[in-house]
């Protein structure tokens, strides 16, 4: 009897430390805002609860885009079926390709022909399309067309008013007011230099991140039936510390429950840099030296 208790209690030990063991390199760590461990079933819960999400990725990280297909198969089950996938990456005069695709009535190889996919499209953004080809769940390209964003970059927003009326339509609705005084804005204006000589090129390359932000917010509203989640992906300066596009959202529906994602590289992933801190709702943490899609 002793012998028995002996070799439980052996194989226990043992299945504890090959656990250990098998976290000794973790590929990922999760973390709230204050800085303390999150557990993802718990993350779960509350973004399943919420209106809104932002899934704040680095477009060229792995682990996001994996975690981000993880994240929809579990919404997508907890919210019975009631999700809608707003994206950054497909721009809204495609929208009707992303449809058509996603409803089965264009073939692969003609939706990747024309809908401008990003260059790493197949190996992170694929199968999230492939998943709601196959669930019939809506995917909503929200950005807007990088040409407009570009032409701002150049000649200010004003230089939109001349745009036709049908080109307008992919746009949030202008004229827009850009706030200068958002913290994202700001630390542009910083990054780019504030000097005088410099002010009125640096304040159209706001403007033009304002236009991505204002209209991704415009369409991701538009584009929420009642009782559904809406589950954005977008780059994290996009959303972190709830600024850009939450920024647009809140003025057109203060009343949407949103909750955050931002991803962040660190050297250890043992606890949340003094720097990440706040970002997010729950900051996903990938080692700094995690492999990159390009």
């Amino acid at each position: 009897m002793m012998t028995r208790k002996f070799l439980l209690f052996a194989l226990l030990v043992l299945l504890g430390s090959l656990t250990l063991r098998a976290d000794d390199k973790p590929a990922y760590r999760l973390f709230t805002a204050a800085g303390k461990p999150a557990a993802y079933d718990k993350m779960l819960k509350e973004l399943a609860a919420a209106d809104v999400v932002f899934f704040g990725e680095q477009h060229n990280d792995p682990i996001a885009h994996w975690l981000e297909l993880q994240l929809t198969k579990d919404l997508l089950r907890l919210r019975q079926g009631q999700l809608v996938l707003g994206l950054e990456m497909f721009e809204r005069d495609v929208q009707p390709l992303v449809d058509q695709y996603t409803t089965g009535e264009l073939s692969e190889k003609e939706f990747e022909e024309q809908s401008r996919p990003w260059p790493n499209y197949s190996t992170d953004y694929k199968p999230l399309l492939q998943l709601a080809r196959q669930q019939k769940f809506r995917v909503v390209g929200t950005n807007v067309p990088r040409r407009y964003a570009s032409q701002v970059a150049k000649s200010s927003l004003t230089s939109l008013n001349q745009l036709p009326a049908t080109e307008k339509t992919w746009l949030v609705p202008l004229p827009m007011t850009v706030d200068y005084e958002l913290p994202g804005y700001k630390n542009m204006q910083k990054m780019f230099g504030g000097d005088a000589a410099h002010a009125a090129g640096v304040q159209n390359i706001i403007q033009a991140q304002a236009l991505k932000d204002a209209t991704m917010a415009y369409f991701l509203n538009q584009a929420r039936p009642e009782g559904h989640l809406l589950l954005h992906l977008n780059g994290a300066y996009h959303s972190d510390n709830h600024d850009g596009i939450l920024a647009y959202l809140r003025q057109q529906n203060p009343k949407l429950k949103v909750r955050t994602i931002s991803t962040v590289t660190q050297e250890q992933l043992g606890k949340l840099d003094q720097e990440h801190a706040q970002k997010a709702d729950f900051v996903l943490v990938v080692p700094q030296d995690m492999t990159k899609t390009y």
